[in-house]
């Protein structure tokens, strides 16, 4: 098949639509994931109420909690209302995949997702609902401006700049933090021997991957900077380098996939590598048709439009591009620089725009776990035989294979991984889940796999810490069990209802 002509190769108005679409499709899943949990986390009854939780921060911040913290909780509580930016949550995400006044939902969405983020607390607070943030912001001004359908349009090249830039700050920042940790198993490329055992939720695919030779896994480790400190440089270079540093990315976001549970983060970083394919690619490699395209009627528009729009209007994009790549660098500089103070200005700058949750500095596993502790919950009525409580999908039944659960993530299931990890600074939270299983309350043993006291709850709870361990293949065939354990020490000693 013949190249395409130059001027389908600089529009980009099938990927613009692919993106949205797929866009909407993260959204549904976010929504969803977090509402079918919501009750348990968050809810009156949940581990973390979030009613007090902001009649903290109100009593705290007073009137300049609006602009610190926002979230339209502030106005309509944080009972019913966030069960309501749920389900309207997934009406805006059907809207938006049907191409129905996308820029409105897309705001709308935005708006949702930032205002359920502070009555999360913790549960919503990864570096996944921020880049879902942000590249939901972004999208805002790449929508077409009509009332639904109506075909494919080339979008402003400004928004699909800032998008780019976003995947090139995600995927560079990510790389370069793992060098200037000063983690010496990124360094000597050792990191991934420990990776694919001690991530939050692996999977039974992760496990035979842990099992590869020292020389696979320093080789992979190779491969992944290459990937995220030299690719997304290719991805401003020429069309052809372009497509592929894309295709590299997508690559590299299922092999993640495929070895860990990392929720819908691969899905919308794939999503963001769409953004570039121009339209020349989506007709020879899918099929999909670009939009009829003049470049002489198309300059001839506008040049007309451009005459018709009043000078601010003409300045609306750049300015929008200037202020957004300013704020980005704000946000980013402090990974690249440790001063010994910031300018007073530089400070305030940085809070304002942290605050809105659009604008972030990324960096995944910055250091290396190398140790997997994991929080064992147990139940008792007679303080003498324990019963564990089973978790939906972190380790803890030694013969329980890794599983997919991706992209739903199990927040509770998560943050256990985290609370271990924080040990001795024992964490607030998981007493308060220890106090609900004695309680025996229905929101928050939902979440949990199975309930070794259906009946009544148990007169006695403790949390105990274990070291976990892949088995190996000779020690699976032999016993059947995917992981080996060694207690560490009591996480929190038994406890009773009378104690608290």
């Amino acid at each position: 098949m013949s190249d395409s002509p130059p001027d389908v190769r600089r529009q980009f108005s099938v990927a613009s639509d692919v993106f949205l679409r797929a866009l909407a499709v993260v959204w549904f899943i976010a929504f969803a994931s977090f509402w079918w949990q919501l009750r348990g986390l968050v809810g009156p009854n949940g581990v973390l109420p979030a009613q007090p939780f902001l009649d903290a921060i109100a009593k705290e911040l007073g009137e300049h909690r609006w602009w610190q913290t926002p979230t339209l909780c502030w106005i309509f509580g944080a009972g019913w209302f966030l069960h309501a930016l749920c389900l309207g949550g997934l009406l805006l995400s059907v809207a938006l995949f049907l191409r129905i006044l996308r820029p409105v939902c897309l705001a709308l969405l935005w708006l949702s997702y930032l205002s359920l983020c502070l009555p999360g607390q913790v549960f919503l607070n990864y570096q996944w609902d921020a880049l879902l943030l942000e590249t939901g912001f972004l999208a805002i001004f790449l929508a077409p401006w009509r009332l639904a359908g109506g075909g494919r349009a080339d979008q402003p090249r400004f928004a699909r700049w800032l998008l780019w830039w976003l995947l090139f700050r995600l995927m560079f920042m990510s790389g370069l933090v793992k060098l200037t940790s000063g983690d010496e198993t990124w360094r000597n490329l050792t990191a991934l021997t420990f990776h694919y055992e001690t991530q939050p939720l692996p999977t039974w695919i992760g496990w035979w991957v842990h099992q590869m030779p020292l020389w696979f896994h320093q080789l992979s480790c190779l491969v992944m900077f290459a990937v995220e400190l030299v690719v997304p440089f290719l991805l401003i270079g020429p069309r052809r380098l372009r497509h592929i540093a894309a295709l590299v990315q997508i690559g590299l976001q299922i092999v993640i996939a495929l070895t860990g549970n990392y929720t819908f983060f691969n899905l919308l970083t794939a999503a963001l590598c769409l953004l570039f394919f121009d339209d020349a690619w989506w007709a020879r490699w899918a099929g999909v048709a670009p939009a009829p395209y003049n470049s002489e009627v198309a300059a001839a528009h506008d040049r007309r439009d451009g005459a018709r729009r009043p000078p601010l209007q003409r300045l609306f994009h750049p300015a929008i591009f200037i202020v957004m790549f300013a704020a980005s660098l704000i946000i980013t500089l402090p990974s690249l620089a440790k001063p010994r103070q910031w300018p007073g200005w530089y400070a305030r700058a940085f809070r304002l725009i942290a605050a809105t949750r659009s604008v972030n500095s990324y960096g995944l596993f910055r250091v290396m776990t190398k140790e997997r502790p994991e929080i064992v919950i147990e139940g008792s009525d007679d303080g003498r035989e324990w019963k564990p409580y089973e978790f939906k999908w972190k380790p803890g039944d030694l013969q329980g294979r890794p599983g997919f659960v991706a992209p739903h993530q199990p927040r509770l299931d998560w943050q256990m991984w985290f609370a271990a990890l924080a040990y001795p600074q024992r964490q607030q939270w998981v007493l308060n889940l220890c106090e609900h299983l004695l309680r025996g309350t229905p929101a928050v043993t939902g979440l949990l796999a199975e309930n070794p006291f259906p009946g009544r709850p148990p007169r006695h709870v403790r949390a105990v810490l274990y070291e976990y361990r892949f088995t190996t293949p000779e020690e699976r065939g032999r016993t059947g069990r995917w992981w080996r354990r060694e207690p560490v020490d009591y996480y929190f000693n038994a406890m009773s209802l009378k104690q608290r």
